[in-house]
């Protein structure tokens, strides 16, 4: 998501940059090997009960990396800017649906856990990825009237999907290395059939990409679909243990390419 906010203009930057640093926070937390797992989970659920931000003061740094450290120090001055911000309500839900999903993840998985039945798996993607597709949706209604080319609520479920698909091609991608940290979110002998449905996911990003006008916005929405569709020959392919990645110089490529949206009405490409 990074990438794709430089592509933004301001007004929709802003509010998303602060929602994407905010469940970087987060999600630094559920991630720290220093804490305990009831740690981590007792930390999400301090921030989703919307804890000030002083209380974040005696924070247990020793517990994360010098960069983790700074950001966990930046989030007393998020917090202040979330208090004050005229999108607060879009970015306070958006975090809460993804500290659901972060909770969800640290809860479900214990040692010698199943791996995620298809609903637990859906709800996980669209709780921590579909949820993005909406807000940022809503966004762009609100900060760039007239490039979205069909109502709001036709646009949220094609929006959903998409956002589940780039979170499911994103498992599927790093299964090896969840499994080894004790999260088991797919089995292996069903990985062609999550493939089939992350396509199906995928798919409906074109969808939702024909309904947004020519410019940066759609360059920016358009971005992770084409490393996605990218990416997905890679894993189908992949050897056991070999995690599929696309080459730098292959995205730097497909960024040049993108280009083409600033000026030409998106194309759909099958997935």
């Amino acid at each position: 998501m990074a990438l794709t906010l430089r592509l933004l203009p301001q007004a929709l930057r802003e509010p998303l940059g602060l929602a994407y640093l905010l469940a970087r926070v987060s999600d630094t937390i559920a991630d720290s090997g220093g804490l305990t797992r009831e740690e981590r989970i007792e930390w999400l659920e301090r921030l989703a009960a919307g804890e000030t931000a002083s209380e974040w003061e005696a924070t247990r740094h020793e517990a994360f990396t010098r960069s983790e450290v700074e950001l966990l120090r930046a989030l007393p001055g998020l917090l202040s800017t979330l208090g004050d911000h005229p999108d607060r309500r879009e970015i306070t839900g958006l975090w809460r649906e993804i500290l659901e999903g972060q909770r969800f993840d640290l809860q479900r998985f214990t040692p010698g856990s199943e791996p995620l039945d298809p609903a637990e798996l859906e709800r996980y993607c669209d709780l921590v990825a579909g949820s993005v597709g909406r807000s940022w949706t809503r966004l762009i209604a609100r900060h760039a009237p007239g490039t979205l080319r069909a109502p709001v609520a036709e646009l949220l479920p094609p929006a959903s999907q998409y956002g589940k698909g780039l979170q499911l091609l994103n498992i599927l991608r790093d299964r090896e290395t969840d499994r080894a940290l004790g999260r088991h979110y797919v089995a292996e002998e069903v990985v062609p059939e999550h493939l089939e449905q992350a396509r199906e996911w995928l798919a409906a990003g074109d969808r939702y990409l024909r309904a947004v006008a020519p410019g940066r916005i759609l360059m920016a929405s358009s971005l992770p679909l084409a490393l996605a569709r990218a990416t997905l020959p890679l894993v189908a392919s992949a050897t056991r243990g070999e995690r599929a990645k696309l080459p730098r110089h292959h995205v730097r490529m497909m960024l040049a390419t993108s280009v083409r949206s600033l000026v030409l009405p998106h194309r759909a490409d099958p997935v």
